[in-house]
């Protein structure tokens, strides 16, 4: 491993953007665990006789893009064109999913597979705080697995960002084919990954995980030169141009062969998490695809992700919020 890796400490302040890149330009095609969320909000006024448990009377009740398809709906909203690749059941959450991708402005390649049910988080809000979360989740048949691969061959040419947004559901079960063919043809392959083994993820250009998702596959780490260690190691055992660590309150940090970036965290009032990734990833995709050299493109990903906490549920970052024009 590079020893002389040189380190860099990045700020909003010290890497202005200065100019808003051109996006609509931009092709992105996310491939992956696609869901629907919902929420349902209510009054929280008594505690149930039944059980020592909150009685939430529903008020309002709101559905968004979940997993891959929250993704999409993040480099949408910044100006990217974006298709969706994943699976969904023939249902009505499958429906619903397909009407909120055309009001975002997405391209379907949605697989609709007649033997599982579309996943769904149910979450249930009470006085602006998460009560509870209903998971309603199948893994997609091999027969349809293999139709979503034969299509993303064929969507390849017409992209040039892939993003690979695996939350472990089943539907990136070939996610080692596609990250080959993809960087085959030349393309920019980005990688939320997940679960105990990142090794299917070999070759990819960027791989983002977080600092639990880290330490499940390099374990523990005493202090920033041995994460540094650890990370370097890990991306080039995997083969990676690049790896970004997103670490919550701590910021970002950047691991290539040359140098290592590190950027504090944008300080804002965190509303909610969920989904943050989703808007890293999307932005920092978009960034590059527009030619933004990759620092840049690291703290328009961190502003992003700082913006979007301070929001509700599952949500997105626009053009406008992200560069202020």
């Amino acid at each position: 491993m590079n020893q002389n890796n040189i380190s860099r400490l990045l700020s909003a302040d010290s890497n202005p953007l200065i100019a808003a890149p051109v996006l609509d330009t931009v092709r992105i095609l996310v491939v992956g665990d696609v869901m629907l969320d919902r929420y349902w909000f209510g009054d929280v006024s008594r505690i149930s006789p039944e059980a020592p448990v909150p009685v939430v009377r529903i008020e309002r009740r709101e559905e968004r893009l979940g997993g891959a398809a929250n993704v999409a709906r993040n480099a949408a909203a910044l100006g990217a064109h974006c298709g969706l690749l994943g699976v969904v059941g023939a249902d009505e959450a499958g429906a619903q999913v397909e009407h909120l991708l055309r009001g975002s402005g997405i391209h379907s390649y949605l697989k609709r597979d007649d033997a599982i049910s579309t996943i769904i988080k149910l979450r249930v809000i009470g006085r602006q705080q998460q009560l509870l979360r209903i998971d309603f989740e199948d893994a997609p048949t091999d027969t349809v697995l293999r139709d979503k691969l034969t299509q993303f061959n064929a969507l390849l040419p017409e992209y040039d960002v892939i993003i690979l947004s695996d939350y472990n559901k089943g539907s990136l079960v070939n996610v080692a084919e596609m990250i080959k063919a993809g960087r085959a043809a030349g393309k920019i392959v980005m990688v939320d990954p997940k679960g105990d083994d990142f090794s299917p993820y070999a070759g990819a250009t960027i791989l983002t995980p977080n600092k639990s998702e880290l330490r499940r596959i390099v374990g523990s780490w005493n202090s920033e030169d041995k994460l540094t260690e650890k990370a370097q190691g890990l991306r080039q055992q995997l083969g990676l141009d690049a790896l970004l660590l997103t670490r919550s309150e701590e910021g970002m940090s950047l691991y290539s062969e040359r140098e290592v970036l590190h950027m504090h965290a944008d300080a804002r009032e965190v509303f909610d998490v969920s989904g943050a990734g989703d808007t890293v990833i999307a932005t920092m995709a978009a960034m590059l695809g527009a030619g933004m050299p990759m620092a840049d493109a690291l703290v328009a990903a961190n502003r992003a992700g700082g913006i979007v906490v301070g929001k509700l549920g599952t949500a997105t970052v626009t053009r406008e919020e992200l560069f202020g024009k």
